[in-house]
């Protein structure tokens, strides 16, 4: 498995509608978390994006599973960044090995 960060850049005045798919967005996040998909997860303290930080088999997949998230579906995602990751000091350490 890999270990993923992936950054969102949130579509500029969508405030209203992160609000209104906030609830369903974490409950799909928590099971993921659950399965050992997501690592961590979490809104930039400006409000702009958000870090998460995933598991998968390959980009690929990572794609897949993104693909579900409902802020995908409320389309307040403006932009993602995906970044291979390998942690080598901390919690997150020796994930990929």
């Amino acid at each position: 498995m890999t270990v993923f960060a992936v950054e969102y850049v949130y579509a500029a005045d969508s405030t209203e509608d992160r609000n209104a798919a906030r609830a369903a967005h974490r409950e799909w996040l928590s099971g993921l978390a659950e399965d050992g998909a997501v690592l961590a997860s979490g809104p930039y303290g400006d409000g702009a994006g958000a870090l998460l930080i995933f598991k998968a088999a390959d980009e690929a997949a990572l794609n897949s599973i993104l693909k579900q998230d409902p802020f995908a579906a409320a389309g307040v995602v403006a932009g993602t960044r995906i970044t291979e990751w390998s942690p080598i000091i901390g919690v997150l350490a020796g994930l990929t090995a």
